[in-house]
C-alpha cells in the first residue's frame, strides 16, 4: 500500500487563496444584496410618504374595520348566517315594535305605515301600481317603496328598536323581517327566513323592479343626481341660508339639541335660543357655523343625575323638558304626580314595562335598556321638579 502523495506547498497556497477569494466574493455579493434591499425599502417608504399625508393616528386594525363593516348589500354580501320564523317575529314585534308601528304594521300617527298599498299583481311584476300616476294609495308605505329585502334587514339590524338600536340578535332580525314580509303577503305564515332562501324572497318583493339605477349613485358612467363644480381645497364658503324654522315654530317640539340618540352624530341646533339675525337673507359664515353646531353639553358635574340619564337613555327623543314632543313634557309629568302617594313606584313601572292611555293614544314602549338604578334616579329627579 503506497503512501498518499503530498501536494506541493505552492498548490496548497493556491487552493487556500481560491477559497479566500470565493468567501470574499460571497460576502461582497451578500452586502450588495442587503444594500439593494435597504434601498428598495427606503424607496417604498418614501413613495408611501409621498402618497399618504402625514396625519395623526394609526391604521385601523382588522378587528376595528370588521366592527364597522357590517352593511348588508343588495347581493347579500355581508349577510350573517341565521334564520327566523314568522311566528318568532310576531313575538319580537309585539314586545319591541308594535308600540310605534302597530300590531299589523299600520303604525301610529307619528310613523309612516310599513305595510299596505301592494297587491298580488305587484308581487308578480315587481312594480307597485299604486306608485304610478293616478295611484290612489294615500300613503307610500315601506313595502311599496322598498326594492331590496336586504335594505329592510340591514335597517332593522342597525336602527331598531328606537329605544335600543343594534340590540336585536341576528335571529331576531331574521324573524322580524319575516313577520313584516308575511304582513305584506310576500311569504306565508309558516315561513322561516334564512340566509339560504333570502335571495328567493327577493324575487317576490313588490317593488323589486321599481328602482332607477341609471344615475351616478349606481353607475359610474351614469348621470349624477346633482350638477356642481367640484372643489376640494380652499373652497369659497356659501353663506346663503336657504331654509330655516319660522320663529314661532323654532322650539315647538322641544330643543333639537337635546333630542338625539346615542348612535351617530345626530345632534340638532339649539332651538331654545332665538335664531341669529341675518342681513338681506344671507348670514355670515360665523353665524352659520354657530347655528348649525350642536349646543355645548353641560359638564357632567354640573348637570343633575336625572338630566344625564334621560339623555343617555334617549328619553328626550319623545319628551321635552318643558315641551310636549311625542310624549308629555317632563315638567308636566312632575306636576301631575308630585303629591300623589305611590307615584314613584307607579312611574317606575310605567318606564320599565311601558304604558298607554295616560297621556293620549300614543303608547310608550318599555325601556329595557335602562337599569333599575337608573330608572329610580330618573323618577327621583322627575318628582323633584325635573330641574335642568
Amino acid at each position: 500500500m503506497s503512501k498518499p502523495t503530498s501536494l506541493p506547498r505552492h498548490h496548497v497556497a493556491r487552493k487556500a487563496s481560491k477559497r479566500g477569494c470565493a468567501a470574499l466574493l460571497a460576502m461582497v455579493l451578500g452586502l450588495a444584496s442587503t444594500l439593494s434591499s435597504v434601498a428598495a425599502s427606503a424607496a417604498d417608504a418614501s413613495k408611501a410618504t409621498r402618497s399618504a399625508p402625514n396625519l395623526p393616528g394609526r391604521p385601523a386594525t382588522p378587528a376595528e374595520i370588521a366592527a364597522w363593516d357590517t352593511e348588508v348589500r343588495a347581493d347579500f354580501k355581508g349577510l350573517p348566517k341565521g334564520s327566523g320564523s314568522v311566528a318568532d317575529g310576531q313575538l319580537v314585534w309585539d314586545g319591541k315594535c308594535a308600540s310605534c308601528h302597530g300590531s299589523f304594521g299600520e303604525s301610529n300617527e307619528v310613523f309612516t305605515p310599513i305595510v299596505g298599498g301592494t297587491t298580488p299583481d305587484d308581487i308578480k311584476t315587481g312594480h307597485v301600481a299604486a306608485l304610478k300616476p293616478g295611484g290612489q294609495q294615500p300613503h307610500r308605505t315601506t313595502l311599496m317603496k322598498l326594492a331590496t329585502v336586504s335594505t329592510l334587514w340591514d335597517y332593522i339590524k342597525r336602527a331598531m328598536p328606537w329605544t335600543a338600536p343594534k340590540s336585536l340578535t341576528d335571529s331576531e332580525v331574521y324573524a322580524v323581517t319575516a313577520y313584516i314580509l308575511n304582513l305584506g303577503d310576500i311569504v306565508p305564515a309558516d315561513f322561516t327566513l334564512s340566509d339560504k332562501n333570502i335571495a328567493e324572497v327577493q324575487q317576490r318583493m313588490p317593488n323589486r323592479n321599481g328602482m332607477v339605477n341609471q344615475h351616478g349613485m349606481w353607475d359610474i358612467k351614469g348621470k349624477p343626481d346633482v350638477v356642481s363644480k367640484a372643489c376640494m381645497q380652499d373652497c369659497e364658503a356659501d353663506g346663503q341660508v336657504r331654509s330655516t324654522f319660522p320663529d314661532a315654530m323654532r322650539n315647538a317640539f322641544g330643543n333639537l339639541a337635546q333630542q338625539h340618540r346615542n348612535v351617530g352624530q345626530t345632534h340638532g341646533i339649539d332651538t331654545s335660543v332665538p335664531r341669529a339675525a341675518s342681513a338681506a337673507g344671507a348670514a355670515p359664515a360665523s353665524a352659520l357655523a354657530s347655528a348649525s353646531a350642536p349646543a355645548a353639553a353641560p359638564k357632567a358635574a354640573a348637570a343633575p343625575a336625572g338630566m344625564q340619564l334621560i339623555k343617555k337613555n334617549n328619553c328626550t327623543a319623545c319628551h321635552g323638558i318643558s315641551n310636549t314632543v311625542v310624549g308629555p313634557a317632563f315638567t308636566a309629568i312632575a306636576a301631575k304626580y308630585r303629591n300623589q302617594a305611590g307615584a314613584a313606584d307607579a312611574i317606575m313601572n310605567k318606564i320599565r314595562q311601558g304604558s298607554t292611555g295616560a297621556w293620549g293614544a300614543i303608547p310608550m314602549p318599555p325601556q329595557a335598556g335602562a337599569s333599575d338604578t337608573e330608572i329610580k334616579a330618573i323618577v327621583t329627579w322627575l318628582l323633584d321638579g325635573a330641574k335642568q
